[in-house]
C-alpha cells in the first residue's frame, strides 16, 4: 500500500507532489498569517510555561489531517495536538493502518517569539517503519524530503551529511534544559567534554536538518515523541547519517527506547556521542 502510494506511477522516483503541496498549503493558510501576529488568546500553556500551543498549531494540524488522509484513504494521523487531546491516538503507531505523524509547528516557542526557527514536520510510517518525511521551514523557504532507500533532498537538490574532520570538536545539539528533569540533565552531562561543543537544541526538526546537511555533527535527545523525531531520523539516515539509542538499538517511533539517543552525520560520530552519553547519569 505504501509502495503503491509513493511509487505507483511508472518512472516515478519521489513522493507524491500532493503531499508537499499539502504541507505548504497548511503553512500558508494557518501558520504564516499568524507569524508575528499572534493575539494573547491564541497562545495557551499545556503542561507549563515551556510547553505552549497556539491557534496555528491546532488549525494547521486540522488542515493537514484532512488533506493527508484524503490523499491516502485508510490512513490515520498521529499529531501532537490530537494526542494531547486523546493520548490513545498514539496507539495507532503500533496499528495496521498507514500513519501520518504530524508536528504542525515544531519550535512553537520560536514561533511565538516571532523568530524563523520553526518548521512543520510530516512523516509517513507503517508497522513502525518510517517510509517518507517532509520538513518545511516556511520563513527560511526550505523543504527537505526523504524517502526510504531513495535519499534526501533540500529544495530539490540531494544532500549528504558527510563526516566531521578527524579529531574535530563535535558540534552537538542536545535536549534543552527547560524540558529536562534533574535526572535527565545528569544523563547528558557526558557531553560536557573538551571534544564536544554541546548546546541546547531549538526546533528538533531543524536540528535534524542541520545534521543531514552537515552543518551540525549530531543531536542527543532524551524524549521520544514520534512527531519530533520520525521525520528527522529518516532525513538524517537517507542523507548518509546514523542513529542509535543508548543500548545500541535503533530508535523505535512507538516508544520504549533506551534514552538518551543520538542521530549523527556518520556512524563514527554516533559512536563518539554514545560513548560520551554513557559516562553521564
Amino acid at each position: 500500500m505504501i509502495d503503491d502510494f509513493l511509487y505507483g506511477t511508472a518512472g516515478h522516483t519521489g513522493p507524491p507532489a500532493e503531499v508537499e503541496a499539502a504541507v505548504r498549503a497548511a503553512a500558508a493558510a494557518e501558520i504564516m498569517p499568524r507569524h508575528r501576529k499572534l493575539a494573547a488568546h491564541e497562545i495557551i500553556e499545556k503542561s507549563g510555561p515551556h510547553d505552549l500551543v497556539t491557534a496555528a498549531d491546532r488549525l494547521a494540524e486540522e488542515h493537514l489531517t484532512a488533506a493527508l488522509t484524503k490523499l491516502l484513504p485508510g490512513s490515520v494521523v498521529v499529531g501532537e495536538e490530537s494526542v494531547h487531546a486523546d493520548p490513545a491516538v498514539y496507539d495507532a503507531l503500533d496499528g495496521d493502518a498507514p500513519v501520518w505523524i504530524v508536528d504542525p509547528v515544531d519550535g512553537t516557542r520560536q514561533f511565538v517569539r516571532g523568530e524563523a526557527g520553526f518548521c512543520t514536520l510530516v512523516a509517513l510510517a507503517h508497522h513502525g517503519e518510517v517510509h517518507a518525511s517532509w520538513t518545511y521551514a516556511p520563513v527560511r523557504g526550505e523543504m527537505a524530503i526523504a524517502v526510504r532507500g531513495r535519499g534526501a533532498t533540500l529544495n530539490g537538490a540531494p544532500i549528504r551529511s558527510g563526516a566531521p574532520a578527524p579529531g574535530a570538536v563535535l558540534k552537538v545539539a542536545m535536549s534543552h534544559p527547560d524540558y529536562t528533569t534533574e535526572a535527565q540533565k545528569r544523563a547528558l552531562l557526558g557531553l560536557r567534554t573538551e571534544s564536544i561543543a554541546a548546546r541546547p537544541c531549538g526546533s528538533a526538526g531543524l536540528e535534524y536538518l542541520a545534521v543531514a546537511r552537515g552543518s551540525l555533527d549530531a543531536v542527543a535527545f532524551n524524549w521520544e515523541y514520534a512527531w519530533d523525531h520520525a521525520a528527522g531520523l529518516l532525513l538524517v539516515t537517507e542523507a548518509g547519517g546514523a542513529q542509535s539509542t543508548l543500548s545500541g538499538a535503533p530508535f523505535r517511533i512507538a516508544g520504549g527506547n533506551d534514552l538518551p539517543f543520538t542521530a549523527a552525520r556518520d556512524e563514527a560520530t554516533a559512536q563518539r556521542v554514545l560513548a560520551a552519553l554513557r559516562t553521564g547519569g
